[in-house]
């Protein structure tokens, strides 16, 4: 996953600097969900220019910005993989800090809502990263999902670094983790990206192989990306949303 986290998002960066600004939204969203279904969410936190909001597993922060775009609300970006920070803070210069999620360097309760999309599948210990989300989300505050989960016991492909849930498997990590499901969906309940969105995305795309398909380290990635997106089109892994609040102990 290194090749796919580390190196991948800094060549994008220089992709986007060649291409135009406009291009780093889109660029930068890879495997967080269309951006409706980031409005679900975003509008199911209650996020307003008031709002503390961090993402955990951040990536290359498209999904904040554009979170901070529509709402106004602050936001901190985190993630484990150095060259996706780098990217962040170059594409769009949000306060961005490298840790994992099983263990967050934050003070119980400093943020209004944490969101964490496409991320929980790559976690070494699942249960421990929604633990850490419960923790530093303020008691009333609520917390965003995307996962992807199996929807067979068996996948006929793994991809590297992931380990996808059950949805049954999923629930029972959410509630061990002292959370209540409050709100869901599907990806698949909204509708694709728009026109110029997939556009832009296929520019960036277009460059980084022009540019590094003799590479291992783009060979690698893009083998990663054909598994996931042949087990998606198969229905055999699903893009499932949870807004998860706090249960009182």
């Amino acid at each position: 996953m290194k090749d796919e986290f580390d190196t991948i998002p800094l060549w994008t960066v220089r992709a986007v600097e060649d291409l135009g600004p406009e291009y780093a939204v889109p660029a930068a969203c890879r495997g967080s969900g269309s951006p409706q279904a980031q409005a679900w969410l975003a509008e199911r936190l209650g996020l307003t220019e008031r709002s503390l909001l961090i993402d955990v597993g951040a990536g290359m922060g498209g999904a904040a910005e554009l979170a901070a775009h529509r709402s106004g609300a602050e936001v901190v970006l985190v993630e484990p993989m150095l060259g996706a920070c780098r990217a962040a803070r170059q594409l769009f210069d949000r306060p961005t800090v490298a840790a994992a999620g099983e263990a967050l360097p934050f003070a119980d309760g400093a943020f209004d809502a944490a969101w964490s999309l496409g991320v929980l599948c790559t976690s070494t210990d699942q249960f421990a990263m929604l633990r850490e989300l419960r923790r530093i989300v303020r008691p009333s505050g609520a917390i965003g999902l995307l996962v992807y989960i199996k929807t067979v016991d068996q996948l006929p492909r793994q991809p590297e670094g992931n380990d996808f849930p059950t949805r049954q498997g999923l629930e029972r990590l959410v509630s061990g983790a002292g959370m209540r499901i409050v709100d869901r969906a599907e990806l698949t309940d909204f509708d694709s990206p728009p026109d110029w969105w997939q556009r832009r995305v296929a520019a960036v795309d277009d460059l980084l192989r022009d540019r590094h398909h003799h590479d291992p380290r783009w060979q690698n990635a893009a083998n990663q990306e054909a598994i996931i997106t042949e087990l998606l089109d198969d229905e055999l892994v699903v893009g499932t949303m949870m807004i998860l609040a706090p249960v009182n102990e």
